[in-house]
């Protein structure tokens, strides 16, 4: 590891899945060359490896209300997604970025997610690794972030890529199925229910609401519970109301818990949105399980949902049922789901094998250059 050159990892701070999956990356990276991590937020990610930098850059996209109004109506090139004029924030997290390029000489810089700041590495004669999510990313603003990219880093299996991805995109990426998720073998049945004090015996739901949106509407869900009144149907995470619905007695919200694989493993059967992590905590899992997409920018949840009921590993539902026999249909489609072939999904040890792929990339980049300087020698 001595004198080899850093990795640079910039950290969307929307939802959890982007410092999760940062975090277990890094936390193997670490033993391999120096790292370190760019974003908004420093308080958002799992514990850390010493040695790990994080640097904290204003947030790209959130006003400071220092901004250029007469410019807030400029059209936006097409090869942008977020690109507004007269935003100090912007200036300054892209300087801040750019000294530590002229300082450090990174090896690689992973971003996680920026189409911008992909093309802004490159533009500085800086690798780059892009992640690569589901969603429509066929525009010129996501092609020129991937073509530009020497790498792409896919947090799913292959199998779970969609159709319509370019071949030349797929020879150059690496697939990490469950990194950053805690894919464990969970426990018994019998075991999390005992420590959440459920009854053994009970039919139980369980509806895992995400963190990137809203929250999941609790009006489809009194419908299903209304339906099977013997059945205990629990959410975890956040959930929005809306003032008509008429709550039954075996609908449980319990909010934001620490133990949500307790919770996925005592349950019988699963609904959900199709986050990231929620997505590869319940295939680890293997569960009859309801898919519902929520809206996201470029249509990523619904795409992800697309290739889960393509490869037959969820009842994937457009829309939230509006009635109980709408539930009675997906459940019927859930029972008939294989939860090995959901597990088979999950990758042994997808943070390793990416941090390996990260390193392998940077030294066949790297090789034949001059050693990496020390810094005061280029400061």
């Amino acid at each position: 590891m001595k004198g080899a050159r850093p990795v640079g990892y910039f950290v969307h701070h929307q939802g959890r899945g982007h410092a999760e999956r940062a975090a277990a990356i890094a936390n193997r990276l670490i033993d391999l060359r120096p790292v370190t991590l760019f974003c908004a937020r420093d308080d958002i990610f799992p514990e850390l490896k010493s040695g790990i930098r994080i640097e904290r850059i204003p947030s790209l996209f959130e006003p400071s209300g220092r901004e250029a109004p007469a410019m807030a109506s400029l059209p936006m090139p097409e090869t942008v997604h977020c690109a507004p004029v007269g935003w100090p924030n912007i200036t300054q997290a892209f300087a801040h970025i750019a000294r530590w390029f002229a300082e450090e000489r990174p090896a690689l810089f992973v971003t996680d997610v920026s189409a911008e700041l992909g093309q802004f590495a490159r533009l500085c004669s800086v690798p780059h690794v892009a992640v690569l999510q589901h969603g429509e990313r066929g525009d010129p603003g996501h092609m020129a972030a991937y073509e530009s990219a020497v790498g792409l880093l896919a947090p799913y299996a292959a199998s779970l890529e969609q159709r319509d991805r370019p071949q030349r995109l797929r020879d150059k990426s690496h697939y990490a199925s469950g990194v950053g998720v805690d894919c464990r073998p969970f426990p018994t049945r019998e075991d999390a229910r005992q420590r959440l004090g459920i009854d053994l015996d009970r039919e139980m739901v369980l509806v895992v609401a995400g963190g990137g949106g809203e929250g999941t509407p609790t009006a489809p869900l009194t419908l299903g519970a209304r339906a099977e009144p013997d059945t205990l149907w629990v959410t975890i995470g956040q959930v929005r109301s809306e003032w008509h619905e008429t709550p039954p007695g075996n609908l449980d919200h319990r909010g934001w818990v620490d133990n949500p694989r307790d919770w996925i493993a005592a349950a019988n059967r699963v609904v959900s949105s199709c986050g990231n992590t929620t997505v590869h905590m319940i295939l680890a899992a293997g569960k009859p399980w309801i898919a519902v997409p929520e809206w996201r920018y470029f249509d990523e949840q619904v795409c992800k949902a697309e290739v889960l009921d393509r490869e037959g590993l969820a009842a994937v539902a457009r829309h939230w049922p509006a009635h109980a026999a709408g539930w009675e249909k997906l459940w019927a489609a859930a029972r008939l789901i294989d939860p090995e072939r959901q597990r088979a999904v999950i990758a042994d040890d997808p943070a390793a094998d990416a941090a390996a792929w990260l390193d392998e990339t940077a030294q066949r980049l790297w090789r034949g250059a001059p050693p990496h300087p020390p810094l005061e020698v280029v400061a």
